[in-house]
């Protein structure tokens, strides 16, 4: 997962098929060992973020200067750029300590006055700035091809800018950090210790039955212990984002958000097509594998607690012990890929861009924050030591190279693609990374293990993005249900795409609750659905790898270079892919991976 800028970064062209690209030229990369912080040409190199009084004279200046020539737009187009790095970077920091540490009074102080004190004050100026942008007599001078993707962004932020959201998105922000407060701060105690919910969940992964089910049990029952606070927090969040859709001229904060996010190319009734082409092509392939796993542990029927267990009987894989031990193996892994990708977490390790393990107080979840300035990201993440961690680790590693390859693009708004190609290249990195796991598993069994269970997992996507994003258009469908209607609806979907071989006999009070653990409901949605159009692409980026790993890792960095220089489509071309998730594309590459576990 990975987060933007202070400034929300228009999506672009999706669900468009491109011919493949030849002879792309050679890329040049960004340097990934520089740890300095380029030099300013708008600001004051000792310019720090304190307060509005500090900030308002630039965008007062922006606002006000003459522009005489195109190359004087393009000059006051960097400037404000620079100026919109260092709010996006300062903002970046007062999140990242806030949630390292959400027990801590003054991080949660800091970040709550820039969401409440400076992002209201600066919606207007942008706003401005927009307007004077798209005035100018020397819009159209501007390169057409460079600017392209840019222009079309900043012109649909006008078109759904409205003074009245200001306030309800300062609201919004506010319930959101309770959310991650509230997780943050749930422990289960097991066998006498107390611990996160992250390092509960490894005993699902425990050969004995019974210790399964123990944790399953005291994970969900502390869950349940908030869900009438994280109900009453949902519906606040749903009311509000309504009223933004309202202000802005929607009908719901669904349409709203696909204008927000820039989806110019697929509709929501193209998101409802992808659903049923998931149910009808992929949760099939997963009713199989459960009714191999029950059959493989012998088992009358399967139950939640069965999922995550290794069918061989064997303890759960460890592939490290600590959050350094498990840094310093992905860093060898990405150094037998490629020393650039190797020497970018080096950067990151050298100035301490990284909080990988699990504690108490700790919000949950994992994400790369670019930053913008630096252009050295930070990865957080809730590490525990087994293999989702090494995944996650891989796949925010896979963000954490893209930030590299964008630093040097000129506009802040060039270095944050959306999420179907931010994505695209964290999901990737967990699929080619894998010829090199024996640095994890140097055992041969182990490694097996491994690999099928994660592209067990790579399947499972599918299916589970389906359900949240399936779930999120009726809730915003229908923002005045009741919470009664929510779960029954949850319900519905869910049996829909999951666990259908699954006895829920006896745990029936858990189920309608199961989606508060989805951070993205609460603190980014409609953010979900490029999940499983960016793993479409993985698959076919390690397809291509599989067939020429030299050809198809260059393909994939010269696609992440382009930042968001270009639509979807022309980017995913880059790669030597499609952009592309119709029935018939997505079954040839469920059926890629199929092969590929048989084979192990």
């Amino acid at each position: 997962m990975e987060f933007a800028s202070t400034f929300d970064n228009i999506k672009s062209l999706a669900y468009l098929v491109l011919p493949m690209l030849h002879a792309a030229p050679e890329i040049q990369l960004a340097s990934a060992t520089d740890t300095q912080r380029p030099a300013r040409r708008y600001l004051p190199e000792d310019f720090i973020v304190t307060d509005w009084s500090a900030l308002e004279s630039y965008f007062i200046e922006l606002r006000d200067r003459q522009i005489n020539a195109p190359q004087e737009l393009e000059e006051w187009l960097l400037d404000r750029s620079e100026l919109e790095s260092a709010l996006s970077e300062n903002l970046a920091w007062r999140y990242i300590r806030m949630t390292c540490d959400t027990q801590d009074e003054e991080r949660a102080e800091a970040f709550q006055y820039f969401v409440s004190e400076i992002e209201p004050n600066v919606a207007p100026y942008d706003h401005a700035l927009n307007e004077k942008l798209i005035q100018s007599e020397y819009v159209g001078e501007l390169d057409p091809q460079r600017y392209r993707v840019f222009i079309r962004s900043v012109r649909q932020a006008l078109e759904i800018y409205r003074a009245e959201n200001i306030p309800l998105k300062t609201d919004i922000s506010t319930k959101q950090q309770q959310y991650a407060a509230t997780v943050g701060a749930m422990t289960v105690s097991i066998n006498g210790e107390e611990m996160t919910l992250p390092r509960a969940a490894d005993f699902l992964k425990n050969p004995d039955r019974a210790v399964r089910e123990q944790a399953y049990i005291a994970i969900q029952e502390r869950r349940l212990q908030d869900k009438e606070s994280l109900d009453k927090l949902f519906t606040q969040l749903v009311r509000l984002r309504h009223q933004m859709a309202l202000n802005a001229g929607f009908k719901d904060f669904r349409d709203y958000m696909f204008a927000a996010l820039g989806r110019f190319d697929y509709t929501p009734q193209d998101c409802f097509n992808f659903h049923r082409a998931i149910r009808e092509t992929v949760v099939p392939l997963i009713d199989d594998l459960d009714l191999e796993r029950r059959q493989d542990l012998n088992l009358p029927e399967l139950r939640p607690w069965d999922l995550d267990v290794d069918v061989s009987g064997k303890a759960p894989l460890r592939p490290f012990e600590t959050g350094a031990e498990l840094l310093e193996k992905t860093i060898t892994v990405f150094q037998h890929l490629d020393p650039y990708l190797g020497d970018c977490l080096r950067t990151m390790r050298q100035m301490g861009h990284l909080d990988l393990e699990s504690r108490k107080g700790k919000a949950p979840g994992g994400y790369n924050y670019p930053l913008d300035e630096t252009g050295v990201p930070f990865i957080f993440m809730n590490a525990t030591s087994s293999l989702r961690d090494v995944v996650t680790m891989l796949h925010e590693g896979g963000h954490a190279v893209h930030s590299f390859l964008t630093r040097t693009l000129p506009l802040s708004a060039d270095k944050h693609p959306p999420s179907e190609v931010a994505e695209l290249a964290s999901m990737s990195m967990e699929l080619m990374s894998m010829d090199h796991w024996d640095e994890f598993f140097p055992d041969a069994d182990e490694l097996r293990r491994a690999k099928k269970t994660h592209l067990e997992s790579v399947l499972e996507t599918f299916p589970w993005v389906a359900t949240i994003d399936k779930f999120q258009h009726w809730i915003y469908e229908n923002p005045e249900h009741t919470t009664e209607q929510r779960h029954e609806r949850w319900v519905q979907v869910f049996d829909e795409f999951n666990q259908r071989t699954v006895s829920w006999k006896g745990l029936e009070q858990y189920k309608p609750y199961l989606w508060q653990k989805q951070l993205h409901l609460y603190e980014v949605p409609f953010y979900y659905i490029e999940y499983a159009m960016a793993q479409l692409g993985a698959i076919a980026v390690w397809r291509n790898f599989r067939q020429n790993p030299q050809q198809g890792l260059e393909a994939y960095k010269r696609a992440l270079a382009l930042g968001y220089t270009a639509p979807i489509g022309e980017i995913y071309a880059a790669a030597g892919i499609r952009f592309d998730f119709s029935t018939e594309y997505l079954r040839s590459l469920a059926d890629f991976v199929r092969e590929e576990m048989a084979r192990l």
